[in-house]
């Protein structure tokens, strides 16, 4: 069996192993995709219950009201600062993920180099051994012209 047939199973391993980092890579993605989309909800609601109570805040406030803002108002700040914090912490495993890929990808790019170089090689065998071939048949006495 030639060198580039018995390294398909190494390739295939390779192939398997980038197939399931880009797996992960695009649920890592779609995962921070949608704490980002979580942040932005979280962002829009405060910025409009904020824009409510300022519309209705001519109307006049009481004490009750006020502090109901403010603690809502606070309980708000604080969900998007702790999503910010799961963003942030996110980010490097989601970093540490896509580095995966592109080893495991490169790690596959080079045993289909290694491959391609064997075949390169075989073919440039078997190219000589069919010149030799032809040269021994052509120096045969039966086969001379004259």
């Amino acid at each position: 069996m030639s060198r580039s047939k018995r390294m398909q199973p190494v390739r295939r391993v390779a192939e398997s192993r980038e197939q399931a980092a880009v797996q992960k890579l695009g649920e890592s993605q779609q995962y921070l995709d949608a704490q980002r989309a979580k942040l932005e909800e979280l962002r829009g609601y405060r910025d409009q219950y904020a824009e409510s109570f300022r519309a209705s805040g001519g109307q006049g406030l009481d004490a009750n009201r006020l502090r109901d803002y403010r603690v809502f108002l606070s309980r708000l700040n604080e969900a998007i600062r702790q999503q910010e914090a799961i963003i942030a912490q996110y980010l490097n495993q989601h970093e540490q993920t896509r580095q995966q890929w592109v080893d495991t990808r490169s790690h596959h790019q080079a045993i289909d180099k290694v491959i391609e170089r064997y075949r390169r090689e075989e073919r440039r065998e078997q190219d000589r051994r069919e010149q030799q071939e032809q040269d021994e048949r052509a120096q045969r006495p039966g086969n001379r012209r004259r």
